[in-house]
């Protein structure tokens, strides 16, 4: 991917980010993440409906790369089932970890492929699967 439209998704996602702002509504699954290496803090709310991801919302304090990364996680995680997003998330995560991974599904997370020269941003760039694999590890532990 051009350099440029790399950094132009990245920014456009943190300066105007999907979903950000956190709502009163007590049927969403809430978490909070933080990072040990960035300023990173951010709380999430999830609402799930007949097995699909139907909200995803975020508020906080956070870097470029984990604001951006969770606007677009969002775009691309909104109307799929649990398993579809365990599935992307997964393949997110072994991108980020320099595994093999589905390029195909990631859309434009596509934009963090290069993020491993950087190896202090990863766990920017993972922020959101932290918060996203909790809510779903809670909702399949309570049923």
């Amino acid at each position: 991917m051009d350099s440029n439209l790399r950094r132009e998704i990245i920014m456009d996602n943190y300066q105007d980010p999907m979903n950000r702002g956190l709502i009163e509504d007590d049927s969403y699954l809430k978490v909070n993440t933080n990072s040990e290496s960035c300023i990173d803090n951010l709380d999430y709310m999830m609402k799930i409906d007949n097995g699909k991801i139907i909200d995803i919302r975020f508020d906080g304090e956070a870097c470029a790369i984990s604001t951006s990364a969770t606007s677009i996680m969002i775009r691309n995680l909104i109307g799929k089932s649990i398993e579809e997003a365990k599935i992307l998330l997964n393949n997110y995560k072994n991108m980020i970890n320099e595994k093999e991974y589905d390029e195909e599904l990631l859309g434009e997370l596509i934009v963090y492929d290069e993020i491993y020269k950087q190896p202090n941003r990863k766990n920017c760039a993972l922020l959101p699967t932290v918060a996203l694999d909790k809510m779903i590890g809670e909702l399949e532990k309570n049923g």
